[in-house]
């Protein structure tokens, strides 16, 4: 009979540990939605969808990255083994629920990087946090908004198209425009919205 080589996890004995902190993270995301939703009468999130990075691609970005493919530079170097991605309704969610998970004290805040008041240049918006949980494993936080997280699909998708032949200039300056006009509307719903709480 052929033996079958099982390869050994990137994550090493890591991994039950690891999936235990991002299933608290999880919890905690929750906890915090929960208490938005009672204070505002409306849930702030769209949804959430949280993460370990899979062990090929893991591996990967190790190589990508020229970092030797060790459980070392999964959970030591490389910072994004949890994700989170958190799409909200509104922009001021989003720096809500940042400053709760901030203010909550459970985690160290590593970086911060807000591509939402300061856009890439391709007009990607959002708000990305790495943080470290227990002092042990990190996690990369992205909030957005619906529109911002409708865009990053789409321009992920249209990314990969190659045969887009002399036209890849105006393509980029389309998509610019089209982040610039939801960024527009974000902010104009934002308004609205406040207008109702303020009525209320």
């Amino acid at each position: 009979m052929e033996q079958v080589t099982i390869k050994e996890s990137i994550y090493g004995d890591q991994r039950p540990a690891l999936e235990q902190a991002c299933a608290a993270l999880s919890s905690h995301i929750a906890q915090i939605r929960a208490e938005m939703t009672e204070e505002l009468g409306m849930d702030p999130v769209e949804h959430y969808l949280t993460r370990i990075k899979g062990e090929e691609s893991m591996r990967e970005k190790c190589v990508r990255k020229g970092l030797p493919v060790t459980t070392d530079s999964a959970l030591n170097i490389i910072k994004d083994a949890i994700g989170v991605r958190v799409v909200c309704a509104f922009v001021d969610d989003v720096y809500e629920i940042r400053r709760r998970l901030k203010e909550s004290g459970k985690y160290e805040f590593v970086t911060e990087k807000d591509y939402i008041r300061h856009a890439k240049p391709n007009g990607y918006r959002s708000y990305h946090i790495i943080i470290r949980i227990s002092g042990r494993y990190y996690a990369e936080i992205q909030l957005r908004t619906i529109s911002m997280d409708t865009w990053a699909a789409l321009e992920h998708h249209l990314k990969y198209k190659k045969e887009v032949g002399g036209k890849t200039e105006l393509i980029v300056q389309e998509l610019k425009r089209c982040a610039d006009e939801l960024a527009s509307t974000d902010l104009s719903m934002q308004t609205i919205r406040d207008m109702i709480l303020e009525q209320q």
